[in-house]
């Protein structure tokens, strides 16, 4: 395994072990539920809005190694930044994981979210990945309802 891959799985594994942000947020502005009915995930995730900034982002639920982790990084990752920005952060995670080709640009551009690049190989942890990303998107969007990957 290259020192690279080795160090994202690490990145992956710190924050499923201790994830950032794992708690219900009381003053939410905004929260809704997101599930993966292929393989179980099912989290909620919480944003307290000020004016378009991202104030404050928490989430809870379980699911695997993957999706926690994802939902670790993003909350840490988009804390303070514009619903645009988030948004902007969101396409380009969600190209990562997908499976479009990577630059050294893009790569620090995402910074610990490019720990996710390996799971294009596995198709079907692409939505345990994103799960979180389309959860909060639907938050964003003033969604009322659950979401869900399928």
């Amino acid at each position: 395994m290259s020192a690279l891959r080795e160090l994202y799985q690490q990145v992956i594994l710190d924050h499923n072990r201790n994830p950032k942000n794992f708690r219900a947020m009381a003053d939410a502005t905004r929260s809704i539920e997101g599930y993966n009915p292929l393989c179980g995930d099912h989290y909620t995730v919480f944003v307290r809005m000020d004016g378009d900034r991202i104030a404050d982002i928490s989430f809870t639920g379980a699911g695997c190694a993957i999706s926690k982790a994802s939902a670790s990084v993003m909350s840490s990752v988009l804390k303070g930044k514009t619903k645009e920005e988030a948004e902007g952060v969101f396409r380009e995670f969600h190209e990562l994981v997908t499976g479009a080709p990577s630059t050294e640009e893009r790569t620090a551009r995402l910074g610990k979210l490019a720990a996710f690049a390996g799971v294009s190989e596995f198709p079907a942890r692409v939505k345990c990945a994103s799960l979180p990303w389309h959860t909060l998107h639907a938050v964003l969007e003033g969604a009322s309802r659950p979401i869900s990957t399928e």
